[in-house]
C-alpha cells in the first residue's frame, strides 16, 4: 500500500516547506481536530500562476492551478500545522475562487483539478464537501485560490 506521500510523488509533486505569509494572518490554525487552511494561491517553483479563465486561460490550465493549490494546502498542514498527511482523517471542505470571466461557467471543472488530487493522494480521506465559484481578480493575479476545513487524528 502506497503512503500519501508516495502517491502525491506519482503526480510529479513533493511537499515543499511554505514561505511565510505576506500578510496579517497564519497559513493553519487549529482547533481540537480541526485545522483550517487559509486560502493558496495557485503558484510554483517558478512563481504564481496567473490568469482569468474565460479569457487567457482554459479548464485545463486552470485545473492543473487548482491542483498546485491541493498541493501547497498539504504541504502548509505539514510544515505549519505539523500534521502528518498519515493523521489526516478528512478533507471535510474545499472554497474554491476561480479568477473568471463573468461569462465563465466552468469552475467546477477548474475544481476538479484539487478535488482530484486530494482523492488520489488520500484515497476516501479526501473526499470532502466544496463550493466553487468565480471572482473578478485574486491576490497577485493568480488565476485560483483554495481554503480548506480538514478534520486530524
Amino acid at each position: 500500500m502506497s503512503t500519501p506521500n508516495e502517491k502525491l510523488r506519482e503526480y510529479g509533486y513533493e511537499l515543499v516547506r511554505p514561505k511565510p505569509p505576506v500578510a496579517s494572518y497564519v497559513p493553519v490554525v487549529r482547533s481540537g481536530n480541526i485545522a483550517y487552511v487559509s486560502g493558496q494561491i495557485s503558484a510554483n517553483e517558478q512563481g504564481v500562476v496567473e490568469g482569468k479563465l474565460g479569457d487567457n486561460m482554459n479548464v485545463v490550465q486552470g485545473g492543473n492551478a487548482a491542483e498546485l493549490c491541493a498541493v501547497k494546502i498539504l504541504s502548509e498542514l505539514v510544515y505549519t500545522g505539523g500534521i502528518e498527511l498519515t493523521s489526516i482523517k478528512r478533507v471535510l471542505k474545499l472554497t474554491v475562487l476561480v479568477s473568471s470571466t463573468p461569462e465563465f461557467t466552468e469552475h467546477h471543472l477548474v475544481a476538479n483539478g484539487a478535488s482530484n488530487l486530494l482523492v488520489g493522494v488520500l484515497g476516501d480521506k479526501g473526499k470532502h464537501a466544496r463550493a466553487a465559484f468565480g471572482v473578478a481578480a485574486l491576490p497577485l493575479g493568480a488565476a485560483v485560490e483554495i481554503e480548506a476545513v480538514v478534520e486530524v487524528e
